[in-house]
């Protein structure tokens, strides 16, 4: 799996790709990014990627002409089979894990980093494949969402975890949140793990996962119940 990032501040995304899995799966070839500067295709000696916004308003736009000539150079450059280029933006669609699935699935993943007020409208338009905001909330710029979607993804890709089953309990897989965890000492400050847990009957104790992977999530995300309910109706029909 690769990811070709592009954003203006690459430095952003150094840190978090030097540790844990992220680390693993690039050392084992299972993951490749490649972070790339925006500003290496500014059209001026000044490296400038942004500008005022036509019709006036507060803040500065990313221009789309080093966008589009940086996606061009990077398939160009580096060709890949199946591949998709997605904009990080507020108007997006609400990133999940199901779109985490469907995105693993693909040899590629161009990300645009978004900044400063937005981004050309063209560039959404007639560059990114589809646009994605990963919540209802306004961020600086696109290089955490990015993050997000390489780390989600990368837990998907075959020996990333090693435990190929690791991803399926998961809270998301089945359309529901995860179970409670405990681990030692079996009493800490007074609270104690469920007896359950401890009587090493393991039919009980996956009876007792199940049921509290579903109580928590009717009283947590009872929207996640109701559209698994929506999905198996829509499939009966």
């Amino acid at each position: 799996m690769i990811f070709d990032v592009i954003t203006a501040f690459p430095g952003m995304l150094e840190g978090p790709l030097g540790y844990s899995i992220l680390k693993r799966a690039r050392e084992a070839g299972i993951l490749t990014v490649r972070v790339h500067d925006l500003r290496d295709w500014a059209e001026d000696k000044h490296h400038k990627v942004d500008d005022a916004p036509y019709g006036g308003g507060d803040g500065m736009v990313l221009m789309p002409g080093p966008l589009f000539a940086a996606v061009d150079d990077i398939r160009k450059t580096h060709p890949a089979d199946r591949d998709r280029t997605i904009l990080f933006c507020p108007q997006g669609r609400p990133y999940d894990q199901e779109t985490a699935r469907r995105l693993a699935g693909y040899d590629r993943l161009i990300l645009i980093c978004g900044r400063y007020k937005g981004v050309d409208e063209r560039v959404r338009e007639h560059l990114a494949d589809e646009a994605i905001s990963i919540g209802d909330y306004v961020l600086t710029g696109g290089e955490i969402p990015a993050l997000a979607v390489i780390d989600s993804v990368t837990r998907l890709l075959p020996g990333a975890l090693g435990d190929e089953e690791a991803p399926t309990r998961d809270s998301f897989w089945d359309g529901s949140l995860d179970h409670p965890h405990y681990t030692r000492p079996a009493e800490f400050r007074g609270h104690k793990v469920p007896e359950v847990l401890l009587s090493g009957d393991h039919g009980k104790i996956a009876a007792w996962r199940r049921e509290q992977a579903r109580a928590r999530t009717a009283e947590r995300r009872p929207d996640l119940l109701q559209r698994r309910r929506e999905d198996d109706e829509a499939t009966k029909h």
